[in-house]
C-alpha cells in the first residue's frame, strides 16, 4: 500500500483516479490547486505524486521547479490534457518521473504509478539514498551528482538515465529498456535519443564508464 498525491483541479478526473488507487490497495489524497499540491508534496508524507499541469494558483511546471530545487526526490507522474512533443519534454526535463496525456487508461496508469513505486532492480529492497559505481556518486535525496569527489551537473534525464546505469552496474541494458524506465512514455523504437544521452554522461563522467555492445545495448563498468 502506498500513499497517493493526487493534484488536479477536475473534481470527475481526480474522484475517478482516487477511487481507482483505493480500490487497488493504496491511499489517495487530493488537492485541487498546485500551491497545496506542492505544500503536500513536500511534507514527506507522500510516495508518489500524480500531478495535473493546467492547475490554479501555480501550474504543474512550477510545482515540479519547487520540488525539485527542495531537493525531493518523489515520483511524480504527470497526468494532463496537454500532449505536444514540447509539454512532453518541459515536463520531463522539468524533474517529472513519467507522463500521460488524457484522455487515459487507468490500468495504465497504474502500471505506471506501480513500475515507479517499486524499487529498480529487487523488488522487495527499500529505496537507497546514494548509488556508488565506476568512481561516480550520486545523492538520490539532492540529485547532485559527483566524479572523483568533484560536483557535476546533470539534467533531470541525464541524472534519471545514470540511476538506471549505475543501480544495474556491470548488466546489459536495451535501448529499449532504457527508453521505457527512463522516458516511460510511447517513444519511437528507432529513436536515437538512448545514444545521445549516453554521450553526454560519457562527457561527463569518462569515456571508459559506458561500453557499448553492439546489437545489445549498454553497460556500466561498476
Amino acid at each position: 500500500m502506498a500513499r497517493i498525491l493526487i493534484v488536479e483541479d477536475e473534481p470527475r478526473i481526480a474522484s475517478f483516479v482516487a477511487k481507482g488507487l483505493r480500490s487497488a490497495g493504496h491511499l489517495a489524497t487530493v488537492v485541487p490547486d498546485g500551491r497545496s499540491g506542492l505544500d503536500h508534496a513536500l511534507s514527506g508524507d507522500f510516495d508518489l505524486a500524480v500531478l495535473d499541469i493546467g492547475l490554479p494558483s501555480i501550474d504543474g511546471f512550477e510545482v515540479l521547479d519547487e520540488l525539485r530545487a527542495n531537493g525531493s526526490a518523489l515520483p511524480v507522474i504527470v497526468l494532463t490534457a496537454r500532449d505536444s512533443v514540447t509539454d512532453t519534454v518541459s515536463a520531463l526535463e522539468n524533474g517529472a518521473d513519467d507522463y500521460m496525456a488524457k484522455p487515459f487508461r487507468f490500468a495504465e496508469l497504474l502500471a505506471r504509478i506501480n513500475l515507479r513505486l517499486r524499487p529498480i532492480g529487487n523488488g522487495s529492497a527499500p529505496r537507497v539514498e546514494a548509488i556508488e559505481a565506476g568512481g561516480v556518486h550520486l545523492d538520490l535525496r539532492t540529485r547532485c551528482a559527483t566524479v572523483g569527489g568533484k560536483e557535476v551537473d546533470l539534467s533531470a534525464r541525464e541524472f534519471a538515465l545514470a540511476e538506471i546505469f549505475m543501480t544495474n552496474a556491470g548488466q546489459v541494458l536495451s535501448r529499449e529498456q532504457l527508453l521505457d524506465q527512463v522516458w516511460g512514455f510511447d517513444f519511437d523504437p528507432g529513436s536515437n535519443v538512448v545514444d545521445v544521452y549516453v554521450g553526454y554522461l560519457r562527457k561527463k563522467f569518462g569515456a571508459d564508464t559506458i561500453l557499448t555492445l553492439r546489437g545489445m545495448g549498454y553497460r556500466f563498468n561498476p
